[in-house]
């Protein structure tokens, strides 16, 4: 399954666009009025089905992730010279890649890929491409990418 994020040109909070590859809409994603990051996610009906959150008064930036209101793990920042690196405490998986180019791959305990990212140069704004391996992965996939941009975002 192929998905394609783009932020919004024009928002006051992060807002972005998730969409197959047919083109029709997958998820929604809206940034919320707090202190740090808080992204909504919803499905085309407008239904919330899942949050990123930023914990705030930490060392190092640290994510927590909802699948409706069950909490389903955490990523956060390592600290580490030269290239980025993630802890994710969720699902068994590891991100592995080149962070500062925006291509990595999220595998599973087994090394299998669960999804690819890569990031679309020469756009208005954040565009990526997320390639997941099960339909069924497509949520935490998202959210996992949301806290990794919301993390670069908090960086700049």
């Amino acid at each position: 399954m192929k998905l394609l994020f783009k932020q919004r040109l024009f928002s006051w909070f992060d807002s972005y666009d998730i969409y197959r590859e047919d083109g029709g809409t997958a998820y929604t994603v809206q940034g919320q009025l707090s202190w740090g990051h808080c992204l909504k996610i919803f499905d085309p009906q407008g239904n919330e089905i899942g949050t990123v959150k930023e914990r705030v008064l930490t060392f190092l930036p640290k994510f927590e992730l909802y699948m409706g209101d069950r909490y389903i793990g955490c990523i956060s920042k390592e600290l580490s010279f030269l290239k980025p690196r993630y802890e994710i405490d969720c699902m068994g998986w590891q991100v592995e890649g080149d962070f500062m180019e925006w291509d990595y791959r999220v595998t599973d305990r087994a090394g299998r890929c669960v999804a690819t990212v890569s990031k679309e140069l020469f756009n208005w704004t954040d565009t990526y491409t997320i390639e997941v391996a099960d339909p069924g992965d497509a949520l935490a996939a998202l959210m996992l990418v949301l806290a990794i941009d919301a993390e670069k975002c908090s960086e700049k």
